[in-house]
């Protein structure tokens, strides 16, 4: 059976591996919405509380920083980013949400180390509790999921 959340087959098992997650606390009611959804996909995956650290930065544009810092120290097999950026009245969301982004994935192809993206880019504060709250999106749970199926695969093929 299909997952709700991502369309992998199965859930992962994950019990044995070490998981970061980086969440921007800009808005911090709905971090902690993503949070929880992270946290519940990680037990899903059979991942213990104590292979789980979450490190708190202070926005979207410094989390490919801190993933690649946790990820140079040894700290985790995969990391699960986790952030909100809504549209304004300025360029300032298209630097940041890009930036992001782009930072993210340049860290991944660096090191290998698979990183589930959990970065809200929306153009309202509703759009963005809508993807965030478990009965909407759960993207939190999503991007959780998408690191541990990323990990799981990796492993599969020898890279991990």
């Amino acid at each position: 059976m299909k997952s709700r959340h991502t369309g992998v087959d199965a859930l992962p098992n994950c019990a044995q591996a070490r998981f970061a997650i980086v969440s921007a606390g800009f808005y911090s009611e709905l971090a902690d919405l993503l949070l929880d959804g992270a946290h519940r996909a990680l037990r899903d995956c059979r991942v213990s509380d104590e292979n789980v650290a979450v490190f708190d930065v202070p926005g979207c544009f410094e989390i490919p920083l801190a993933c690649r810092h946790l990820i140079a120290a040894n700290r985790c097999d995969a990391i699960v980013a986790l952030g909100v950026v809504i549209r304004g009245e300025t360029p300032h969301f298209e630097y940041v949400a890009g930036e992001c982004a782009r930072g993210i994935m340049n860290v991944q192809l660096a090191t290998g180390t698979p990183i589930g993206f959990g970065i809200l880019t929306t153009e309202t504060l509703s759009q963005a509790r809508e993807r965030a709250e478990r009965s909407g999106g759960d993207k939190g749970y999503a991007a959780a999921i998408a690191a541990a199926a990323m990990l799981q695969e990796l492993k599969s093929l020898g890279r991990m």
